[in-house]
């Protein structure tokens, strides 16, 4: 893991955060600097990532370098939490924002549990909204109170290659992605030229407990893991993210997509 300073004086939250992907990026971040709120369900996990940030990285305006809210990621109430607390803790405004939170499913539109449609929508698609509209919006007002280009602000969210080329074996998963990419993209458009850069992060196949909540098939996804591999750690994610984040304020990397060498399709 890089170890430096490249965002010393970030402030940033971080959803989805108690495993894979969320989990890098929290780590990875606080390596380079930054503070970092963290944010999931489930507590415990939240505990034991801050408490190995905290023993590992210095302080950042006498507090600690992490501090969690748990809670649901698409929840109002949680994200102006998220948000609050990172000004409480930090003294000064999130300027850096990940989201990250959400949920896989197994299967096409044809084959798919239909009873978990509506949660994983809810999860992926307007969960990632909400925090997209709340933060949007402070990322701006802080951005207002910066003599331009001092200093970025960023907007970071999670997509999937699925999300950009269709395919059979995920659909209903991927619908939601499809509409994350259009979202970060008009969101960008819209935000940009107020000084906000809106990112997103296309990952292929990454290696973590993702494919086993989302009911992937062990000996079928296992295998294509094989053809595919060595397939992509959550920590090849995270230092995209950590990358794209340490530009100067003038410079924008709009999306990006990570895949495994060997990984042709999707």
């Amino acid at each position: 893991m890089i170890d430096n300073n490249t965002l010393a004086g970030r402030i940033a939250v971080v959803t989805g955060a108690s495993a894979g992907i969320g989990r890098a990026v929290a780590s990875t971040l606080a390596s380079q600097g930054a503070g970092v709120v963290i944010n999931a369900r489930r507590v415990a996990r939240l505990e034991e990532l801050a408490d190995e940030i905290n023993q590992k990285q210095p302080q950042i305006n006498a507090k600690a370098p992490c501090t969690i809210v748990q809670g649901d990621a698409s929840d109002n109430a949680v994200i102006d939490r998220m948000l609050n607390t990172a000004a409480d803790h930090f003294g000064s405004q999130p300027d850096l924002v990940v989201v990250n939170a959400g949920r896989g499913l197994n299967g096409s539109v044809m084959t798919s549990d239909t009873s978990e449609w509506e949660e994983m929508v809810r999860t992926n698609l307007l969960g990632a909204a909400k925090l997209v509209r709340i933060a949007g919006h402070r990322l701006v007002e802080l951005q207002e109170t910066r003599e331009w280009p001092s200093k970025p602000a960023d907007l970071v969210i999670l997509g999937s290659t699925v999300g950009r080329h269709i395919s059979p074996f995920s659909s209903m998963y991927g619908s939601t992605k499809f509409a994350v990419n259009s979202l970060a993209e008009a969101v960008r458009r819209e935000i940009g030229p107020k000084g906000v850069r809106v990112t997103l992060v296309e990952p292929a196949i990454v290696k973590t407990e993702f494919q086993s909540v989302a009911g992937y098939d062990p000996e079928g996804f296992g295998a294509m893991m094989d053809k595919f591999g060595p397939v992509l750690e959550p920590e090849d994610i995270a230092r995209s993210i950590a990358f794209i984040c340490a530009q100067p304020a003038s410079v924008h990397i709009s999306d990006i997509v990570v895949r495994p060498t060997r990984q042709d399709y999707p």
